[in-house]
């Protein structure tokens, strides 16, 4: 069944009003001192940064970078591949979790096919791969009693993933085009995503990008206050101290007004 392009287009536009509204949120909940942590004092100093605002600015340019990926694969493409392949197949009973390591099972008369939906290419490494098999491989034996085809697949929701066939997986993988007409029947189904975002990234785009100046100002305010010497330069031993030392000292008490 082809979804028409209206309530398609309702459908994105809502998951991205999702997506926006935690990519904003995860802004404001960010903290200086955490993300500090994670970085590494010894590479800005490398390559002659002396500006607190660019340690700032690449610190949060980073942030999203990475958050991004996961916050657009949990509230985009996860819940997308969800409906979609319910709106889809109206005939088969579509099922949005069957197990661990399964978000989505199609079941005919004559098949199972549990999926996996993933964001991009390479999520897995050695073990994770080695997981999702067993994953699979514990459903199957639950569903043997069904007596059907048991077809499982991790499906990627952007790339080009072409399996080995020394592969010893016990899954099929199909990435972009190829995941998105397994669920759909549709060639072309992937471009339609992408085309009924219209105009929707603009819309959102000037209140992010006021949560991220707001964020920007307020990381360097505090790392001023935390991390420079009286000129304002930042204070190299204190900011290495706090990343890497063994007794991490704290952060600095801001001083009480006076009543």
């Amino acid at each position: 069944m082809t979804i028409d392009a209206v309530t398609l287009e309702s459908k994105i536009g809502e998951l991205l009003d999702s997506f926006y509204n935690k990519r904003t949120i995860a802004l404001s909940d960010l903290k200086l001192i955490n993300t500090l942590k994670r970085k590494n004092p010894y590479l800005y100093r490398a390559i002659g940064v002396s500006d607190a605002s660019e340690i700032v600015d690449e610190i949060l340019r980073a942030h999203v970078s990475s958050s991004d990926e996961t916050l657009f694969g949990n509230e985009f493409f996860e819940p997308l591949a969800k409906w979609v392949a319910e709106q889809a197949n109206p005939t088969y009973v579509v099922t949005t979790s069957d197990g661990e390591g399964v978000d989505i099972t199609i079941r005919t008369e004559q098949s199972v096919m549990p999926i996996a939906v993933k964001s991009g290419v390479n999520v897995f490494n050695a073990a994770s791969k080695k997981k999702q098999g067993e994953n699979f491989a514990s459903l199957n034996k639950r569903l043997l009693k069904l007596l059907l085809h048991f077809d499982p697949v991790v499906g990627y929701c952007y790339g080009r993933k072409k399996q080995s066939a020394k592969s010893k997986a016990n899954f099929k993988e199909l990435a972009g085009q190829a995941f998105w007409e397994l669920l759909t029947n549709e060639s072309d189904f992937y471009l339609r995503i992408i085309r009924l975002m219209g105009e929707k990234p603009i819309e959102h785009r000037p209140v992010f990008q006021q949560s991220f100046d707001q964020a920007k100002n307020r990381f360097a305010k505090e790392f001023l206050i935390d991390f420079s010497d009286d000129a304002g330069a930042i204070n190299w031993d204190k900011l290495s101290e706090f990343n890497s030392g063994v007794a991490q000292p704290k952060k600095p008490k801001k001083p009480k007004k006076a009543k």
